[in-house]
C-alpha cells in the first residue's frame, strides 16, 4: 500500500518513495533536557511514533534516530541567551550533567506512559563532539563558514536557497534576527557552529577544539548526528513546526553545504498544541506536563487519545473539557474491548474484516489521518455483524499503529463471580424475569459495574472515577 505525506519542503502532499526500496531512514528532533517535556512536545512524538508504526505495518524496515540535546541549545532558537541546561543547573543548584540525565529519565518515563516505541538509536550531543568538529572543519574548508574570536559562523550568503523550507516567512525572520546584533557576524542571518570563550567567558560544559575551548551550536548537533547514523541522504526528517524557521533551515544549509547535494527528501512537521490562546513553551513556563494531567485525574492514554483524534498538521486547542471528553471516549472504548475479551466467540465475517482493515490503513496512509482512522475503529467496534473475538483481533491490529495499549485492557477483566452474574442476568432477560434481571443489575452497580442492554445481548462497563 502506498503512503502519502505532506512534505513541508514542497508544501504539498506527496507519495512517499524511499531512497532504498523497502527501507526508511528517519530522523526526529528529540528533547532539550533542561526541564520536564510538556504535553505539546509529546504531541509531536505521538505523531512521529504513529508514522514509524504505519511505515512498518505496510512493510518498510524503519531506522528511527532521535537525538537528546544535552548541551548547546540557547534560550532562543538562534544564537541569543544562555544555554538552557546551564541556566537550569544554576536555578536548581545542581551540575548540568545531573540536570540533563534527570530530565532525560523523566522524558522516557513519559514516553513509556504514552506507549511510544523507543527509536532504534538515541544519540546524545555531548557524546558526538568529535563528529560536530569534523563537520565544522569541512564547512570551513569549503569556505561556507568563518572564524571570529574563536567562534565559528556559517556564512548564509554562500548557500543558495537558504530559505527553501519557509519562503513565505523569510522576511519575518530577517526582521526578527536584526533586533539583537552580534558584532562578530558578517551578516545577522549567519549562525554559530561553535562557541568559544568569546561568547561564554567561563563555560561549565566545554570541550577542546582547534578554535579553543567551547561548545557546539545547537543546529550542528542534529546535522552531524543524523548524518553519522543515517548517512548523507535521508528519507524523512520530522519535528515540530517551531523548528522550521531556524533549526531545520540551518540543518539543511549545513548538510547540503557539506555534502554538496540534497540531504532530506521529506520534511514533516507537527502543529502546535495551544493553551490559553498561546503555544506551550517550556522557556516561558507556559506549559502542562503529563504529571499535571495525572494530578487532575487523567492518565497519559487519555491525552494520547485526544491527540490522535486531531490531525497532526492541525493546531489542537487544549482544554480540560476536551480532555474529559477524550477520557470518556477512551474508557468507553476500553470497556467495549474488555467485553470482547470476556465473551469470546467464533463468528467471523471475512468480507467486513477486509473492509475495515483497508479503510483503516487507507486513512493512516493518507498523511496519517488518525481522526478518520479512529472513526473507522468506532464503526468496527459497534458493528454487530462481526463477532466479538473478530472485533477484538481487529482492535489489536489497529492498535499496532494507534498505541492505546489494548493488550493491557485484559488486566482489567471481570472476576469470574461477576461474569457468572452477568450470564445469569442475560438468561433472566430471555425468560422475561425482569425482577431478577433488575436485582442483578443493582447488585453489579454497587460493585461499580454498569450494564447496557442491547437487542440480543448486554455489555458491561467499569464505572471509573471522573
Amino acid at each position: 500500500m502506498d503512503i502519502y505525506l505532506f512534505n513541508t519542503l514542497n508544501y504539498k502532499k506527496e507519495k512517499f518513495i524511499p531512497i532504498k526500496s523497502g527501507k526508511v531512514k528517519f530522523y526526529a528532533c528529540g528533547p532539550t533536557v533542561y526541564t520536564l517535556s510538556h504535553i505539546g512536545n509529546f504531541r509531536t512524538y505521538i505523531f512521529e511514533d504513529m508514522l514509524c508504526k504505519v511505515l512498518r505495518m505496510i512493510g518498510f524496515k524503519v531506522m528511527h534516530v532521535m537525538n537528546i540535546t544535552d548541551v548547546g541549545h540557547l534560550q532562543s532558537n538562534d544564537d541569543h541567551g544562555e544555554d538552557k541546561i546551564i541556566l537550569a543547573a544554576r536555578e536548581e543548584g545542581k551540575n548540568p550533567w545531573y540536570i540533563a540525565k534527570n530530565y532525560e529519565r523523566h522524558f522516557f518515563n513519559d514516553f513509556e506512559r504514552l506507549n511510544l516505541i523507543k527509536p532504534n538509536v538515541i544519540c546524545h550531543a555531548t557524546e558526538h563532539i568529535q563528529e560536530m568538529q569534523k563537520y565544522i572543519i569541512g564547512l570551513l574548508e569549503k569556505e561556507l563558514a568563518y572564524e571570529v574570536d574563536g567562534n565559528i559562523y556559517f556564512n548564509v550568503s554562500k548557500f543558495k536557497n537558504y530559505n527553501m523550507l519557509f519562503k513565505r516567512k523569510f522576511n519575518i525572520l530577517k526582521k526578527r534576527i536584526r533586533i539583537e546584533i552580534d558584532p562578530r557576524k558578517q551578516d545577522q542571518l549567519d549562525f554559530v557552529l561553535w562557541f568559544s570563550k568569546s561568547k561564554f567567558s567561563n563555560p561549565i560544559m566545554k570541550w577542546n577544539s582547534p578554535w579553543g575551548e567551547g561548545v557546539p551550536g545547537w543546529h550542528i548537533e542534529c546535522t552531524s548526528m543524523a548524518s553519522k547514523y543515517l548517512g548523507d541522504r535521508i528519507d524523512i526528517h520530522a519535528g515540530g513546526v517551531d523548528h522550521i524557521f531556524i533549526h531545520h533551515t540551518n540543518e539543511i544549509a549545513q548538510a547540503e553545504g557539506y555534502f554538496g547535494h540534497k540531504w532530506v527528501n521529506y520534511w514533516l512537521h507537527g502543529e502546535f498544541l495551544i493553551l490559553n490562546k498561546n503555544k506551550m513553551s517550556k522557556s516561558k513556563r507556559n506549559f502542562l506536563s503529563l504529571n499535571s494531567l495525572i494530578d487532575h485525574g487523567f492518565n497519559a492514554l487519555h491525552y494520547k487519545y485526544l491527540c490522535i483524534n486531531s490531525h497532526y498538521r492541525s493546531q489542537l486547542i487544549f482544554s480540560f473539557e476536551a480532555l474529559y471528553s477524550a477520557k470518556n471516549a477512551f474508557e468507553t472504548l476500553k470497556n467495549r474491548v474488555i467485553n470482547f475479551y470476556t465473551y469470546p466467540d467464533d463468528i467471523f465475517n471475512s468480507v467486513k474484516n477486509e473492509y475495515y482493515v483497508n479503510k483503516f490503513m487507507h486513512a493512516m496512509c493518507d498523511d496519517l489521518n488518525s481522526p478518520l482512522a479512529l472513526s473507522v475503529v468506532w464503526q468496527m467496534i459497534k458493528d454487530n455483524s462481526l463477532g466479538r473475538t473478530q472485533r477484538l483481533n481487529l482492535m489489536k491490529e489497529f492498535d499496532l499503529v494507534l498505541g492505546l495499549n489494548v493488550n493491557s485492557f485484559v488486566q482489567q477483566m471481570l472476576p469470574k463471580e461477576f461474569v457468572i452474574l452477568i450470564k445469569k442476568r442475560e438468561q433472566a432477560r430471555k425468560n422475561n424475569d425482569w425482577l431478577l434481571a433488575d436485582a442483578i443489575r443493582k447488585k453489579l452497580a454497587k460493585k461499580k459495574i454498569l450494564i447496557k442492554d442491547r437487542k440480543l445481548s448486554s455489555d458491561w462497563y467499569f464505572a471509573y472515577k471522573d
